[in-house]
């Protein structure tokens, strides 16, 4: 990755794009590197620019966020893709990873934490709006999902709780006094139980099982 973290800014409305502009443009450590108003446009500009982040509206006219997004993974493989939107539909989350996006962040966050999300998910991180994280939990611990389903081991299941937290492996070892390869070792032992594709869809998982802390 390059020194600054290069941006491409996908939404219809005009002002949003002015204004998520401005905040990242007075940041030393990003620059960003273009717009686009739909999925169609955000397509063929993600190939022609490649950019490292993609912050990505999801509801847009012709081709939506979502509809974009495995074509965007395609034609730029390395970009890690961060939906910027309103919607609060947990469908739309669990699409937005399924389909390779790394964070999933409401238009209601803070000048700081729009930043802060830019800055992580181009290291690698997952991001979740707190508040939609939190909604997401109570929603399903209402449903009184039966976590005794899960066929993980007690430290499998630990390490799913604090992946779900957001922690990366080195915090998660040096919570559970353990090496970073013996947590890389537990996660894909889960990932394949739990049949999930990346540490992205465990996040989602343990959001869905209401396996967070609130």
């Amino acid at each position: 990755m390059s020194k600054n973290i290069r941006i491409l800014i996908v939404d219809d409305h005009a002002i949003v794009r002015s204004g998520v502009l401005s905040i990242l443009s007075g940041e030393e450590d990003i620059r960003v590197v273009g717009e686009a108003s739909d999925g169609h446009e955000a397509i063929a500009k993600a190939e022609a620019l490649q950019p490292d982040v993609i912050l990505l509206d999801i509801l847009m006219p012709r081709c939506s966020g979502l509809e974009a997004l495995p074509f965007i993974k395609e034609k730029a493989p390395d970009a890690r893709m961060l939906m910027l939107t309103i919607s609060t539909d947990e469908k739309d989350l669990f699409t937005a990873l399924k389909y390779g996006a790394q964070g999933y962040l409401l238009k209601g966050s803070g000048i700081g934490e729009v930043v802060s999300a830019v800055r992580r998910v181009a290291t690698g991180e997952v991001i979740l709006s707190p508040q939609m994280a939190c909604s997401l939990v109570t929603e399903f611990r209402q449903r009184q999902t039966n976590k005794e389903e899960l066929d993980l081991s007690p430290r499998e299941m630990e390490v799913l709780k604090l992946v779900g937290d957001g922690l990366t492996n080195g915090e998660i070892a040096e919570k559970l006094f353990l090496g970073e390869s013996t947590v890389r070792t537990y996660l894909s032992r889960l990932l394949d139980k739990l049949h999930l594709r990346n540490r992205a869809a465990a996040v989602a998982y343990a959001t869905r099982h209401g396996l967070c802390r609130e």
